[in-house]
């Protein structure tokens, strides 16, 4: 089963692109407010909004990864589910360029490594504060800076994947009134759920802390190189 290949753990980062190393957090941060300020960004920053799509369907509870429960000891507020909040981003052209914005910013400033290289050990959920992360690493930091600007927490979940190359890998789905979006370290472009070539297999709920199965749905094949 697919699931297996999460049996402890996350597996990410080994055949992912390194952006340009050196950046911190604080750096993320300034750099992000310039762009949300108006300095240039790539196209599909200033490009139209995307067709509307529909979502992906949840099937049912399934087990958390055990780095994102550890993660979340740690960073409780990351994880509580606010039910109060809005479920999905109203996709205005001004949301739209805060999103593909973070996800740029986030990519090139920060530096692709294993945990097992970085930390020594299989796998382990946290934030890039010294400028250097896994798939996981990259996504938290992206939803916080999101949050920081405005968007609810509730509508930006974290999700396990299969990518490309048959490995586990997280990436942060982002649910919007024109569909599912998904963020992600290997390309600069922010794709719908069906176009990155993914095997979608659970992510976090919506209602409760906790992670709902997606079932093993398979998107079509997407090239997910950086653009």
């Amino acid at each position: 089963m697919r699931q297996n290949y999460f049996k402890n753990g996350l597996f990410c980062g080994a055949n992912e692109k390194s952006a340009f190393s050196g950046s911190f957090i604080k750096t993320v941060f300034l750099g992000l407010s310039l762009l949300l300020c108006g300095a240039a960004a790539h196209a599909q920053t200033l490009a139209s909004l995307p067709v509307n799509s529909a979502p992906i369907s949840s099937i049912g509870v399934a087990k958390p990864i055990l780095g994102w429960s550890q993660f979340c000891e740690q960073f409780r507020s990351e994880c509580t589910v606010d039910v109060t909040e809005a479920d999905k981003i109203d996709l205005t052209p001004q949301a739209w360029k805060t999103i593909v914005s973070v996800n740029q910013r986030v990519n090139s400033s920060i530096k692709a490594v294993t945990d097992a290289d970085h930390f020594g050990v299989v796998d382990t959920w946290g934030f890039p504060d010294d400028g250097k992360g896994d798939c996981e690493d990259f996504q938290l930091l992206k939803r916080r800076l999101l949050v920081a600007a405005g968007l609810p927490r509730r509508a930006m979940r974290m999700t396990v994947v299969i990518d490309e190359l048959g490995e586990g890998h997280a990436v942060l789905m982002v649910r919007t009134s024109r569909g599912d979006f998904v963020l992600d370290n290997k390309t600069s472009s922010v794709l719908p759920w069906h176009r990155t070539g993914y095997v979608y297999i659970k992510r976090e709920s919506q209602d409760a802390t906790g992670w709902v199965s997606l079932g093993g749905i398979v998107s079509s094949p997407t090239t997910t190189a950086n653009r």
